[in-house]
């Protein structure tokens, strides 16, 4: 009977010994399989990226008459960075896109989350409204800004219905006024990117517990307390994805824009995306516009981690 025990208790030894040897076998396996995916996402990712950090401390561009890979003998070191510190336009750029963006992301989450609190309950028509209210997400921004500018036209249907509003003609030059341009950038970006914002939210809010709501009815909470208590709270993770996505696209806003306005009047509609494009199409100074795009990469890449801490931290307390 030892015998037998004692033979029995060798081979679970030996099972369990070549377990560990089998996973790690297994893992060898795995990275062998993925080494050429993972060698080819590295290349895409980081080799972009360092090539543009080498630009970024040289003078090149395409009249230099040198390969980029040639750089090294336009060398400035840090010129471009404490350039980038002085330089008025960058600073004033990066205001307006702020502004658009303190603007519009709050504007499309109230929004959004509104009408996702509509959408989820069954009325009459709801697939009908629902497909109408996700077609301006599904116009491409270019035609966007296009349409956006034939209605902002002095002699377009904005004044026409302000008009009509008011009594007396209206032929207000919105996308000729410095101040009032913006607003009508940002009015465009809000009737765009709102359904985006409601589709998110909605996919979050059909997900919170119907069980837990019929508990805080019973006990006599009222919609508004059941909305603050328990709907919020667990939705918060999807809150956060959905501000972080549109607090980074918000940040790189180009083609409706540029369309409306190209910039202007002047450059009182310029944001980083639009002033980067008239450095690398205009004045061509591509050293200094890899400067700008890096400092432009490392505030999103921390929005992006601060976003990622949220996310993880929500989804501990849930």
């Amino acid at each position: 009977m030892s015998a037998v025990t004692a033979t029995i208790s060798e081979d679970v030894m030996k099972t369990v010994q070549a377990k560990p040897a089998l996973r790690d076998e297994g893992a060898k396996l795995g990275f062998r399989l993925t080494l050429p995916a993972q060698i080819l996402v590295l290349f895409i990712a980081v080799f972009p990226l360092l090539m543009q950090l080498y630009i970024s401390l040289t003078d090149w561009s395409p009249l230099s008459g040198l390969g980029w890979w040639n750089a090294w003998s336009l060398w400035n070191n840090f010129a471009n960075y404490t350039d980038l510190a002085v330089d008025a336009r960058f600073w004033s750029a990066l205001k307006r896109t702020a502004i658009v963006m303190i603007v519009c992301v709050p504007a499309e989450f109230l929004m959004g989350l509104a009408l996702a609190t509509l959408f989820a309950d069954e009325f009459p028509g709801k697939r009908i409204f629902y497909s109408i209210l996700l077609m301006p997400m599904m116009v491409v921004p270019a035609v966007a800004g296009y349409m956006f500018f034939m209605l902002f036209q002095s002699g377009g249907p904005v004044n026409d219905i302000l008009s009509a509003l008011s009594g007396f003609p209206v032929t207000i030059a919105w996308l000729s006024d410095p101040t009032l341009a913006l607003i009508a950038v940002m009015v465009a970006d809000i009737w765009q990117w709102t359904p985006l914002m409601f589709l998110i939210l909605l996919a979050g809010l059909v997900g919170v517990p119907e069980d837990q709501i019929k508990a805080a009815t019973l006990l006599g909470a009222n919609p508004w307390q059941r909305f603050i208590t328990i709907v919020l709270p667990k939705m918060k993770t999807i809150i956060i994805i959905a501000l972080a996505i549109r607090v980074i696209e918000n940040f790189k806003i180009f083609d409706t824009l540029y369309i409306m306005t190209g910039g202007g009047p002047g450059v009182a509609t310029e944001t980083i995306s639009v002033y980067i494009y008239k450095l690398t199409t205009q004045d061509l100074i591509w050293g200094y516009v890899a400067a700008i795009a890096l400092a432009i990469l490392i505030v999103l890449s921390i929005a992006a981690v601060f976003a990622m801490k949220r996310m993880a931290a929500a989804r501990q307390e849930a």
